[in-house]
């Protein structure tokens, strides 16, 4: 599989730890309190604190677990990592909320997305030859819905048609479905997990 980020990573080990440390925090405190874990930005790395977005994916025993995220950047990613790991274990509304006993064999990744860009196309097909298997997600609106696919999503779905008409799915739209006003961004990710 390709890597997920057509750039240079952005966070060394340490920071990664430190955020992946910060989700699993998150997440206990929340099991605790019923709350996410508040964070002070100016008790981190300038590039930490510095805003950003990012999703949250949590597997258990090799399942999807919940995943939460931001599209765009408004606010610190220290704070949107602790926010978006409570929610994804408590507010994702495709699962219960993470129960205690399922904390231990939790497994954490997040993806700091890069600032959505616009893609031009002239159809569909245009727009397929421009998608970049195993390095873009992208995000799809049209009549008023609105679908992501993060870049680990190829490692299910290699193919671009797919890719595509299950993000139309995803957006509460027909697989089939196209008109003039679709409107798609791209994003790449710097994805990283916990080492089990």
């Amino acid at each position: 599989m390709a890597p997920m980020s057509s750039t240079e990573p952005r966070f060394d080990s340490t920071r990664r730890a430190e955020l992946l440390r910060l989700a699993r925090a998150s997440i206990l405190h929340g099991l605790e309190t019923g709350r996410p874990l508040a964070v002070d930005p100016a008790d981190f790395d300038p590039e930490l604190a510095a805003p950003g977005a990012a999703f949250v994916t949590l597997h258990r025993q090799g399942e999807l677990r919940g995943c939460i995220g931001s599209l765009e950047a408004h606010r610190p990613l220290v704070v949107d990592v602790a926010e978006n790991a409570f929610a994804a274990a408590f507010r994702d509304p495709r699962f219960p909320p993470l129960a205690v006993d399922e904390f231990d064999d939790l497994e954490i990744e997040i993806s700091v997305l890069s600032p959505p860009e616009p893609m031009a196309f002239t159809d569909e097909a245009d727009l397929l030859r421009q998608i970049r298997p195993g390095v873009d997600g992208l995000i799809l609106e049209d009549m008023g819905r609105r679908g992501t696919f993060l870049p680990s999503v190829w490692a299910q779905l290699p193919r671009r048609e797919d890719f595509l008409a299950h993000l139309k799915l995803k957006a509460g739209l027909p697989p089939g479905h196209w008109s003039p006003t679709v409107r798609v961004w791209r994003y790449t990710t710097e994805s990283f997990a916990e080492q089990q």
